[in-house]
């Protein structure tokens, strides 16, 4: 895999900040693609380090079986800088993606999508560059507010930036707190929590991102 969209990592707070804008105005946030495989993706890295992780873990849909599995590591171009994590974490992402044999039809990303204050997460990010469906499924609110949903699993409130919807607020499993879905790119919010929900079995996380999550840990430790 190649994005279809290069350019430099190394940037100012400002130089970012502005293509972040620019970028996030590619975003489509409509669409319902077809699924047989997503790619779940995760970065791991410390606060203040220096060398950083990156998985890709790809599933056959709906039956969620490990396909392929690609990492990859190396330094990091840029601080930890709210709002700006895409372009410490995103190299290291494509790196990985490069590695895959399959072509996934989505990507889910352990991250925000379009509920991001300039609009651009890194799973929008990741989805513009590649021009790829992408959806965004993070373990906190980076921005917005929102009512808390029902209890059961499959309940879920919006996520609103002033009068915009920017995500959403799902429960994956009964009395556990929310995951928030956002969409990244080339699909609709309304698919993206119906994708994430299909793909929660026994845990609060997709099993795409989840899987991810384990494997860049597991390169991390040997790392180490």
């Amino acid at each position: 895999m190649t994005p279809v969209i290069s350019h430099p990592w190394k940037l100012t707070y400002k130089e970012a900040v502005e293509l972040q804008r620019s970028l996030s105005s590619k975003v489509v946030r409509e669409g319902s693609p077809y699924v047989r495989l997503i790619a779940g993706i995760d970065c791991s890295a410390s606060k203040f380090g220096k060398v950083g992780f990156a998985a890709v873990v790809v599933v056959s849909y709906p039956e969620l079986e490990v396909v392929e599995v690609a990492s990859a590591s190396g330094e990091l171009n840029m601080p930890y800088i709210p709002g700006l994590l895409s372009f410490r974490e995103t190299p290291l992402i494509i790196k990985a993606l490069e590695k895959l044999r399959y072509d996934p039809d989505i990507f889910m990303v352990d991250g925000q999508g379009i509920a991001h204050p300039r609009r651009l997460g890194i799973a929008s990010h990741i989805g513009v560059i590649f021009d790829k469906p992408s959806i965004g499924v993070a373990k906190s609110k980076l921005v917005g507010s929102f009512e808390e949903p029902g209890l059961e699993k499959g309940s879920w409130s919006y996520l609103t930036d002033g009068n915009e919807v920017i995500g959403a607020v799902l429960r994956t499993r009964d009395r556990v707190k929310p995951v928030f879905v956002s969409v990244g790119h080339k699909v609709s919010l309304d698919f993206a929590v119906e994708l994430v929900l299909s793909c929660c079995l026994r845990y609060r996380l997709p099993e795409p991102t989840r899987l991810a999550h384990i494997e860049v840990n597991r390169v991390r430790r040997l790392s180490s």
